[in-house]
């Protein structure tokens, strides 16, 4: 069942007065996480202020037993904040309660010109698509559940000639910058 979707995505009403939001979509194995971590750096050397999202399916910590905050946690605390010189993580119990849903967690980030999202790809903003067909998955762009979404595939295969989207090679990070840049009308640029 597909859910109902916009006719069209303002990137700014995901949080007012807030970062255009991004996501970098595809299924496990696909190199989302390494599209990411090369096109951060393009975008800062650019002049953006660029925050990450990452959604994951699977219990995950960021702390490890027998640390202070894990005995926090694990003694009851509600939230545990660890700060030091270099970075501060506010860790929070869900305590039973939902999972957030993206628009909770955006408005907890810093002011910041772009939000990359890894995963939540059944929410409704636009995305690109990591495709590589050596990993076995079918496309996103062709599953109605997520095609409305889907902005540019970025792939290291050809573009198949039943594609309309624009197809951006994976190994070309400065050129899906350059096309963020121009889909989301960001008002910074490549050089």
């Amino acid at each position: 069942m597909t859910k109902p979707r916009p006719s069209h995505f303002d990137p700014a009403s995901a949080r007012p007065n807030g970062p255009a939001v991004l996501g970098i979509s595809g299924y496990s194995g696909s190199g989302k996480t390494q599209l990411v971590t090369q096109l951060i750096p393009v975008l800062t050397n650019c002049g953006l202020r660029v925050s990450t999202l990452k959604h994951a399916h699977h219990r995950f910590d960021v702390d490890q037993p027998g640390k202070d905050s894990h005995r926090h946690r694990q003694a009851g605390a509600q939230q545990v904040l660890i700060a030091s010189s270099q970075r501060w993580v506010l860790m929070s119990e869900l305590a039973g309660a939902p999972e957030p849903g993206l628009g909770d967690l955006l408005k907890r980030l810093d002011p910041v010109d772009l939000v990359l999202i890894e995963g939540f790809k059944r929410e409704t903003f636009p995305k690109i698509e990591v495709f590589r067909s050596e990993a076995g998955n079918p496309s996103l762009w062709q599953d109605p559940e997520f095609a409305d979404d889907i902005i540019a595939v970025a792939s290291s295969d050809a573009k198949p000639p039943a594609c309309a989207l624009p197809w951006l090679d994976l190994d070309k990070p400065a050129t899906i910058a350059d096309f963020i840049f121009q889909a989301l009308d960001l008002c910074h640029g490549p050089a």
